[in-house]
């Protein structure tokens, strides 16, 4: 008969350790079956525009409408300089022909209205809410242009839902999806305007955006010019009408051809473990075993009020023991013993949040690993509690 092993070793470490430590909030980790063989195919060293390299950038348009549902009549463009291009492009290109209604709940959306009434300077309104906690969605004013992001990966709190959004709305939305697309269902007949980045959610590698436009943001970009001058980087009509090209992978700047493959690596991954559905699955499940140790444990609660506005993806947490007199050095101290330890790497909070730690849960991470995980997160808090 085998013997059990211990849960613990004598030091009181747990002895089952994650195969993957890595649960960064971006990049994250890569799907389980990465292989840097399996980039091989990347076309290196050719022009993006040869045939080749345009129909690689065409699958890696094509395969993310697949995988994410995106409905036909959409454009969907690969661009430069990751989600922050994307959403800059957006802003500068579509915002100005009426009020925007700034959202921000955490630190990248405080970004986006900083640009807007700092660099624009159009007529705007501000709704903020604290990390943890989102801004009513009801309340917004629709028939302005709405600008926000459907997750926050600095707060850990997400839209829980696109049914406040009004179909008949006059204004545009303009949604921040970073590290919300692949892993939430995202109503895209209720957004206008969606970016994302390649290393968040399917942990692509970095530096190249996505923008994601439906016809109503079409349709105003070929009927409202901004008063502004546009760079070169940031223009997507040419005589009053869309570069159709930007759409069907001509892309504005040279893209790597490597990142690309490793795109299309991840995509064909992400359809093998049952596409969207698989993938929000997966981060469900992995944002399920951590919910369960917070039951399990009085000092440590999530970073999100609302159960109903939990992220999925970056889960943020926050230690809640009375003991605890300097929560930034506290949670720096455990995020650091479990580096040390190799279990559970960069998954200190955003230098902007309030102390604690970030664990990304996203489909490329295993729940095995998670699991793993979390008995290391409590031997490092008693180690520090102890002190």
């Amino acid at each position: 008969m085998a013997t059990q092993q211990p849960a613990t070793r004598p030091d009181n470490k747990p002895v089952a350790t994650p195969a993957n430590s890595r649960f960064s909030s971006g990049p994250c980790a890569k799907p389980p079956n990465f292989e840097l063989n399996k980039l091989a195919g990347a076309p290196l060293g050719r022009s993006h525009r040869a045939a080749e390299g345009k129909a690689k950038l065409l699958a890696a348009i094509e395969t993310t409408r697949e995988v994410l549902g995106v409905p036909a009549e959409y454009k969907i463009g690969i661009v430069p300089a990751s989600d922050t291009g994307a959403y800059e492009m957006a802003m500068w290109s579509l915002l100005g022909e009426r009020p925007a209604e700034m959202v921000a709940w955490e630190s990248f959306g405080a970004g986006w209205v900083t640009d807007v009434a700092k660099q624009l300077r159009i007529e705007h309104t501000v709704h903020t809410a604290e990390y943890g906690e989102i801004v009513d969605m009801a309340g917004l004013n629709y028939d302005h242009d709405i600008c926000f992001t459907w997750n926050g990966t600095t707060s850990g709190v997400r839209v829980p839902s696109g049914d406040v959004i009004p179909a008949d709305r006059a204004g545009l939305t303009l949604c921040d999806a970073t590290s919300a697309a692949f892993a939430m269902d995202l109503p895209w007949d209720k957004l206008d305007v969606t970016t994302f980045s390649w290393q968040k959610v399917l942990g692509g590698e970095a530096a190249h955006g996505m923008l994601i436009l439906s016809p109503r943001a079409v349709e105003r970009l070929e009927s409202y010019t901004p008063p502004w001058p546009l760079p070169k980087i940031f223009r997507l009509t040419k005589g009053g009408k869309l570069i159709e090209g930007i759409f069907t992978g001509a892309t504005i700047n040279t893209p790597s051809m490597l990142c690309v493959e490793d795109y299309l690596q991840a995509l064909e991954w992400a359809k093998s473990v049952g596409g969207l559905k698989g993938l929000i699955a997966r981060a469900d499940a992995n944002t399920a075993a951590i919910s369960a140790f917070v039951e399990a444990h009085d000092w440590i609660d999530f970073l999100a009020v609302d159960p109903a506005t939990r992220s999925n993806t970056s889960v943020c947490l926050k230690f809640t023991d009375a003991r605890i007199t300097d929560g930034a050095a506290f949670a720096k101290a455990v995020a650091k013993r479990l580096a040390d330890e190799n279990v559970a790497l960069d998954i200190g909070a955003y230098r902007d949040a309030p102390p604690g730690l970030r664990i990304w849960c996203g489909g490329t991470v295993e729940t095995a690993d998670i699991e793993a995980m979390l008995p290391w997160l409590a031997w490092a808090f008693d180690a520090e509690i102890s002190k």
